[in-house]
């Protein structure tokens, strides 16, 4: 099993701010998570190193087609 940086989970955290990540599936907004960001991060760090991560379903958006039908956007959730 790859070993898992902590720095690689700050520094994805800090590209979700940079970029305005939205919410993901769970509801929880960037604000939400950095209120106990320390925490977090280590939690995520943890359950990544030990294997025992498993993300959530992606969110899932209908487009409508300009020639009918509907397209699925997908987007992964940030933590």
């Amino acid at each position: 099993m790859p070993k898992v940086n902590s720095r690689a989970t700050d520094s994805s955290e800090e590209a979700s701010v940079t970029n305005q990540g939205a919410a993901g599936i769970d509801g929880e907004s960037l604000a939400m998570f950095e209120a106990d960001l320390s925490r977090n991060l280590y939690k995520l760090w943890n359950r990544m190193s030990s294997g025992s991560y498993f993300p959530l379903p992606v969110k899932q958006v209908q487009i409508a087609k300009k020639q009918g039908g509907v397209r699925n956007l997908r987007g992964a959730h940030s933590c």
